[in-house]
């Protein structure tokens, strides 16, 4: 239901760029709410509802009253400022339009939140269809008005400069820095001459910060196994559009006991393990034959959640292999053959000059070479982690006991 993906905004050198892409987040937002009242009516105030009523509730808590303010002490007394003639006329009959529609849409938010809180905590299960209509009637034709009038009008009038001016003002308002700002430089100009370039971003590296509350995690709501809870998750990821949903690192340790990881993707999933492939001969599978232990990490930022699984690594049958190596792509079975994966070479133009040497070689139909195949991790650990605020994290673990069954306990953040 909920429009989980970030979408890339403009920068605030744009700022009426900023503010219609406000608006897109305010109609997805809109859109979600819509869709959650027959899905509260089928399905109640399942995982599904409640994520998507934490959804709208964190945007319109968060967002949506400072999109209001960059319109009312912003945006609309610089175009008093600089309007004239017809244009001057025509904002003084809209503008007050718009700040009585902020007044009459905080009003109905405040009918609206207490419903959504509801089910967003599982304590209710219903919206007033009335309110939500009125309320998403309301904010379009809001973003409709401003959008035919006010934006095409600062376009039209503001100079650069005020461009800078409305665009600084709404930095401000979010607590973002403006380089160069002169209250950001005056510290560095007292204490030590500038710091190079890429010392201050690793140092404001520590500033940056996101609060997370999309949902919780109770020892009581999990599944007993956790093999089904990672399935639960998993099509919640799917569902939520969450990019590459089966994208997970990978970290192994060579014989002096020195970690390594990169990112897989896993390629079957089910109570024997997690199952990915690659060749054999790699820096990951030479480590995997000395030291036969990994850990996999997925992490779904749109949703918050992290899942880590540690336990043994076990090579997949060469018939499963064989499976999985046939049913790729014909590309990406030649490119198998064709490199040896992690070992140096020369150039690009060698390596492609190896795939088309491949090509000619084994044209439609290449074998599965025999250092290429499947790992599978079987779990001994896993770890479900959800995001909550103030760093106050969810954390439930499964660790496997000796005769194969799982016990489970919540672990401080």
């Amino acid at each position: 239901m909920s429009q989980l993906l970030p979408d890339p905004a403009p920068d605030f050198d744009q700022p009426v760029a900023v503010l219609k892409h406000c608006h897109g987040r305010i109609r997805k937002q809109l859109e979600t709410l819509e869709k959650l009242l027959p899905h509260l009516q089928a399905h109640g105030a399942d995982e599904q509802a409640r994520q998507a009523a934490q959804a709208v509730l964190k945007y319109f808590d968060k967002a949506a009253h400072l999109h209001h303010e960059d319109e009312e002490q912003d945006l609309i007394p610089m175009l008093h400022a600089t309007a004239q003639g017809e244009d001057a006329a025509t904002l003084q009959a809209l503008a007050p339009t718009i700040l009585q529609d902020h007044k009459d849409m905080d009003a109905m938010w405040q009918d609206l939140h207490e419903q959504l809180s509801a089910v967003a905590d599982g304590s209710g299960s219903r919206l007033v269809d009335a309110t939500v209509g009125r309320f998403v009637q309301s904010y379009r034709s809001h973003m409709e008005r401003e959008e035919s009038t006010m934006a095409p009008m600062a376009m039209r009038l503001f100079s650069p400069e005020q461009m800078a001016q409305l665009g600084q003002a709404m930095r401000r308002r979010r607590g973002i820095e403006q380089p160069g700002d002169a209250t950001a430089a005056a510290p560095v100009a007292v204490t030590a001459p500038a710091a190079p370039a890429d010392k201050a971003i690793g140092e404001r590296v520590a500033d940056l910060r996101k609060d997370y509350g999309q949902a919780s995690l109770d020892e009581n709501g999990v599944a007993d196994d956790p093999t089904v809870q990672f399935t639960r998750w998993f099509e919640e990821a799917i569902k939520a559009e969450v990019n590459e949903p089966n994208a997970m690192s990978v970290a192994t340790v060579d014989a002096a006991g020195r970690p390594s990881s990169r990112i897989v993707l896993v390629k079957q999933f089910d109570e024997r393990g997690f199952t990915w492939y690659t060749n054999y001969d790699s820096q990951k599978g030479k480590q995997l034959a000395d030291k036969p232990f990994a850990a996999l990490l997925f992490f779904w930022s749109e949703l918050e959640r992290q899942v880590r699984i540690e336990g043994r690594v076990e090579r997949t049958t060469a018939e499963e292999s064989d499976k999985y190596f046939n049913s790729r792509p014909l590309k990406s079975r030649l490119s198998a053959i064709a490199s040896e994966q992690s070992a140096p070479i020369a150039s690009r133009a060698a390596l492609e000059h190896n795939y088309e040497e491949v090509a000619r070689q084994y044209g439609e139909a290449p074998p599965r070479p025999s250092h290429w195949g499947g790992f599978r991790l079987v779990p001994e650990r896993i770890e479900f982690w959800q995001g909550r605020r103030s760093r106050f994290h969810d954390r439930i673990v499964y660790t496997r006991q000796e005769d194969g069954s799982w016990t489970r306990q919540r672990l401080q953040p």
